[in-house]
């Protein structure tokens, strides 16, 4: 995927689900109209969930995950069922894929009840409609859709089908923008230190300066040592300053108090987690005794630095504010526990890496576990004694 195209955290995600060898992959290569998938009589050709990046029309930018078998055997086996159960997690719309000469198992049941109870829309996809010649069979189940991937039959309706189960009604949420009107001036904080990828602006960078200028107003990006001379030499006062995290102190002071403040961070969680909780969780600091355990958990996987944010910055950072012997634990990418009861708090990025379904899950997980969760921006604002500041503009009370 080149740098120009839709991120693949703002992408809608289509899960394709099904038994082995009821055709899977070659209802990818249908839908996509190209070979994307690996298509064998063999079972079990797919091992792990492949991502797929593309425009799929009418819809637009997607993911289609192709996953292995639910019917998978033996330890590995096991291990595969396991990788595709947690597709669902952040899966927007379902497809599950049935062999329709042999018709719905109990694996296809207990699918659907999944589906139906994470309220994720899906389709059920009756293939192999070829080798059908009775219509009352193909009558037997008025909620499945019949198609061919042999001869194409019900392609085309079937992706205008899955373009219908994304709710076009629904507001669409906006980064930053609609918190602007047009001609505001926004100052983004941009520190260039060892961390920084060369060349670029990292995602949640270039998000939101796509999303201010969405809004018709103004970004200025400067590295934190220009903050200060930048808002002097600035005729018009800026309506909010946007910081990376970690120099929250610095642009604080260099920021006058006139100027709201929040960090991309903060915005994230805004975007597509939950603030309040964010807000509420971070309190939990005050309450922690020697021997409790923080999970810190990242939404992508990149390579350490010596004073990386999650591993380095964030222990101190509570170990300093809490005067407490804690105990941390790390998790990043697609890990996330399902048994968080050993945790105190979690300490999640903004998932700028993390579609909206998946980041939302993680919430739910630890709201049904009664864990607080909160955000690396809020907790670190909240350190520095500026959270109420940097909270402001969102009019709290109000979301």
């Amino acid at each position: 995927m080149s740098l120009n195209s839709t991120p693949s955290s703002e992408r809608i995600y289509i899960g394709i689900f099904g038994k082995r060898n009821a055709g899977k992959s070659s209802v990818i290569n249908a839908i996509t109209g190209q070979n994307s998938a690996i298509v064998s009589d063999i079972k079990g050709t797919t091992t792990d969930p492949v991502y797929k990046s593309m425009e799929l029309l009418p819809l637009g930018p997607v993911i289609i995950i192709d996953t292995p078998g639910i019917d998978d055997e033996g330890e590995l086996g096991n291990l595969r069922v396991e990788k595709s159960n947690e597709v669902l997690n952040k899966t927007d719309i379902a497809i599950l894929v049935i062999d329709g000469t042999i018709g719905k198992s109990i694996e296809d049941e207990e699918l659907i009840n999944k589906f139906e109870n994470k309220n994720i829309p899906y389709i059920v996809v009756m293939n192999k409609e070829d080798l059908i010649e009775d219509d009352e069979i193909k009558d037997n189940d008025i909620k499945a859709f019949w198609v061919s991937t042999k001869t194409n039959k019900n392609i085309y309706e079937l992706k205008e089908l899955i373009a219908k189960q994304i709710n076009c009604q629904e507001p669409i949420k906006r980064l930053v923008a609609d918190l602007l009107s047009p001609s505001d001036f926004v100052v983004l904080v941009v520190p260039i230190d060892k961390s920084a990828p060369k060349g670029r602006l990292i995602l949640p960078q270039q998000q939101t300066v796509r999303d201010i200028l969405e809004a018709d107003a103004i970004s200025i990006v400067v590295k934190d040592s220009e903050l200060k001379s930048t808002l002097e030499s600035l005729v018009k006062k800026p309506k909010l300053i946007i910081t990376d995290s970690q120099v929250f102190a610095k642009v604080s002071a260099d920021a006058p108090e006139d100027i709201m403040l929040t960090s991309f961070s903060i915005l994230f969680s805004r975007y597509k987690g939950n603030l309040k909780e964010a807000i509420k969780g971070t309190y939990t600091l005050d309450s922690l005794n020697d021997g409790d355990t923080v999970l810190i958990s990242e939404g992508c996987t990149h390579h350490r630095q010596c004073e990386d944010i999650g591993t380095v910055k964030l222990p101190k950072l509570i170990l300093n504010h809490t005067k407490k012997n804690i105990n941390f634990e790390f998790t990043s990418g697609a890990e996330f526990p399902t048994d968080l009861t050993k945790y105190k708090l979690v300490v999640h990025c903004g998932g700028c890496m993390l579609n909206e379904r998946e980041m939302k899950h993680r919430i739910k997980c630890t709201q049904n576990q009664c864990i607080p969760i909160t955000n690396y921006g809020i907790l670190m604002a909240y350190i520095q004694g500026i959270l109420k500041r940097c909270i402001e503009i969102f009019n709290i009370d109000k979301i």
